[in-house]
């Protein structure tokens, strides 16, 4: 995904981090879910809390995006256009979108995973012995 403010499997607290670093309302952010195979998360600050929007992939590639039970859903052609409408004020949103947070790297979870898997990979130091 092409969008530089997508960050990939940015983790919940990492993305806090990133969107709290300001303090301004507004800041905001695309991830992967990671409760939610498949799905992404749209975060955003307010008032020094981070709420995150589960955005779903439709049929044909289309959005769809979880915002307020009194909202009417929606569907958006794409990212972009979703953005755009969530910039806005008033569109159910606890804020608009106002100010992008764009990524320096996109972790790739494939290698996140590796990344994990190696701190318990054995290496070449030498083992200690334990005593009885």
């Amino acid at each position: 995904m092409d969008l530089p403010y997508y960050h990939g499997c940015l983790t919940k607290r990492e993305c806090e981090a990133l969107l709290l670093k300001g303090g301004v309302d507004g800041n905001f952010l695309i991830r992967d879910s990671e409760s939610v195979p498949g799905a992404l998360c749209l975060c955003v600050s307010f008032k020094k809390l981070v709420y995150s929007y589960r955005i779903f992939r439709e049929k044909h590639g289309y959005y769809r995006i979880e915002t307020d039970a009194h909202s009417p859903r929606t569907i958006f052609p794409n990212l972009q256009e979703l953005v755009s409408k969530y910039g806005k004020p008033g569109q159910g949103l606890v804020v608009h979108l106002s100010n992008p947070i764009m990524r320096n790297n996109l972790c790739q979870r494939g290698r996140r995973m590796e990344l994990e898997l190696n701190v318990y990979e054995n290496t070449d130091e030498e083992y200690v012995d334990v005593l009885p």
